[in-house]
């Protein structure tokens, strides 16, 4: 438990890349998988901050997770990215507008559970 605070952190830069990149693709919009779009699309990708700020995220969120994995269980460590999905969706919820059902809200309420049972050993 002495590292909890390092792994909420690496999970929270984590969820947080997660919304910065799903935001510049909302602003990108719609785009077809095909060979003409690979380079205007590729470079509105490159130059978008959202895309930007949420790839930077990902490697700090990388750096912290080896230095947790250098100090916890993978065991133990691992299933807490878990709580990035509880994050995300609350947070998708009020920021995209995205509809949380019941059956999602009781997945995540197992995945809640399933951390909870696992960081208690």
């Amino acid at each position: 438990m002495r590292y909890l605070p390092l792994i909420v952190l690496g999970v929270l830069l984590n969820a947080i890349a997660q919304l910065l990149l799903k935001e510049g693709m909302r602003r990108i919009g719609y785009f077809a998988f095909d060979w003409a779009n690979v380079v205007p699309i590729g470079l509105r990708i490159a130059v978008n901050p959202f895309v930007l700020g949420g790839l930077i995220l990902y490697v700090v969120s990388f750096v912290v997770w080896l230095l947790v994995l250098s100090r916890v269980a993978v065991s133990f460590a691992y299933p807490m990215l878990s709580l990035g999905y509880i994050f995300n969706a609350v947070a998708a919820y009020y920021l995209f507008s995205e509809n949380v059902t019941l059956t999602r809200f009781a997945g995540i309420c197992v995945i809640v559970l399933g951390t909870y049972l696992i960081t208690r050993t």
